[in-house]
């Protein structure tokens, strides 16, 4: 396992819900709107594997070739976090309200589960 990469990292201050709102905002001034639910789970799964790809690339066994396309795991994730951020809206569903009902079931369920750090410092 590894350590948090972020505790010292100075991130964005936005809210999930005004990114919801940005992405509705953008897909809303296009007549065809958001795609089936069917058709944002292909997308979803292409950008997995296209993130999986990157990932291989950076800590696998399989380096890019000399003409491949300097993609990131971060953008990858960007373009995963889009389309699910598109299928929430799609589906009418907060995503701030989803996150924080799985955060509330992975602290009860898996409360237990992992040796805890001990934060107390004498």
């Amino acid at each position: 396992m590894a350590e948090s990469k972020i505790a010292d990292l100075v991130l964005a201050e936005r809210y999930l819900s005004d990114i919801q709102r940005d992405v509705d905002a953008y897909i809303s001034q296009f007549k065809e709107g958001y795609f089936s639910p069917l058709a944002m789970l292909a997308r979803l799964t292409e950008e997995a594997g296209e993130l999986a790809r990157e990932v291989n690339h950076k800590y696998g066994e399989k380096p890019k070739k000399a003409d491949e396309a300097d993609n990131s795991i971060e953008m990858e994730l960007g373009d995963v976090l889009f389309i699910v951020l598109c299928f929430a809206n799609r589906e009418g569903i907060d995503l701030t309200r989803a996150i924080e009902r799985v955060l509330h079931k992975f602290g009860t369920r898996d409360a237990d589960r992992w040796t805890k750090k001990h934060t107390d410092t004498p």
